[in-house]
């Protein structure tokens, strides 16, 4: 349910709501990533960044969530799988809990959405399924082709995409999902609040699951099944490779937000799990460092309709 690393893919679960106009079809398509060369293997072609460095460093490798450890456990709907620090501290991920149906705590973030939903980081499609289902448009991205399908296959619709990449209706979405850790993707939750600022619409709701501690952490991890160290294989994959992931809790995530222009919604618990809305900042003002598409998609979601399911990507 977590994420690092980019791939393109398409959506191919429609989403039983009302069509509207297709008024931005044209701006989602200068959206489009490059297609494949031809002959390439699967997301040849494309310039994309990882979620493990928000900023924009280059990297054109597979990432540890694309890879066996977690596309095993999402298949066989099971652990054990964890985030393993390099002193050996392991965080246990909840595949059980991601591949089953919405629950309580869920249900009480899903039922604060508004309009047109964006789950980042997806998972298994638990959230965008039951969003689907309460009449919502909502789309799940994720870099794991497993989370994608298992998405798709359960009545979701789903893109597999980084949120660093491209994406459709930048700039229209009503609220933006980061639950399950991932307010951690990319190590540095002041670049996330930012992304996502670019993704909502002019008042549009974040809802972001936080740490039920007080904590503001910033390690390297990598993907762990318990079973074999990297030292002990005789190759190494891509799994095996430590990347950035952060930790916060509500406090932390609130003093982020406030310096970045969010205005706080409601902070509420539910299970055990802590969550936070925060509103989206007012938009700034086009400065000569943030590229055209950035200015561009500023200056289209002042006057756009909100993103329907018909001007996803197909």
């Amino acid at each position: 349910m977590l994420p690092p690393s980019s791939s393109s893919g398409t959506a191919t679960a429609p989403v039983t709501a009302p069509q509207e106009p297709r008024e931005t079809a044209d701006a989602l398509e200068a959206d489009r990533p490059a297609e494949p060369r031809a002959g390439a293997g699967a997301g040849a072609g494309t310039d994309r960044r990882t979620e493990t460095d928000p900023r924009g460093a280059e990297s054109r490798t597979a990432a540890p969530w694309g890879t066996d450890p977690y596309a095993n456990a999402l298949r066989n709907g099971r652990g054990p799988l964890f985030l393993r620090r390099s002193d050996g501290w392991l965080l246990p991920l909840e595949v059980e809990r991601w591949c089953s149906d919405a629950g309580a705590a869920d249900l009480s973030a899903l039922h604060r959405c508004e309009g047109p939903v964006l789950d980042i980081g997806c998972g298994p499609g638990r959230l965008v399924a039951e969003l689907t289902a309460l009449g919502h448009r909502a789309l799940g991205i994720d870099v794991s082709e497993a989370a994608v399908a298992r998405t798709r296959r359960i009545g979701g619709s789903a893109l597999l995409r980084s949120v660093f990449d491209p994406l459709p209706g930048e700039g229209r979405w009503g609220t933006v999902l980061l639950v399950d850790g991932n307010i951690g993707i990319g190590g540095d939750p002041a670049a996330l609040l930012d992304r996502a600022a670019d993704l909502l619409s002019t008042g549009g709701l974040l809802i972001a699951e936080t740490s039920p501690l007080d904590i503001d952490e910033r390690v390297q991890v990598r993907l762990d099944d318990g079973r074999r160290a990297p030292a002990e294989k005789a190759v190494p994959g891509p799994a095996d490779r430590p990347f950035p992931w952060a930790r916060i809790g509500t406090p932390a995530l609130l003093g982020y937000a406030g310096a970045c222009g969010w205005r706080p919604a409601d902070q509420w618990s539910a299970e055990g799990r802590s969550f936070v809305a925060l509103r989206r900042p007012r938009p700034r003002p086009a400065v000569r460092d943030r590229s055209a598409r950035t200015s561009s998609q500023s200056a289209e979601s002042a006057k756009s309709t909100p993103v329907t399911s018909s001007q996803w990507e197909r």
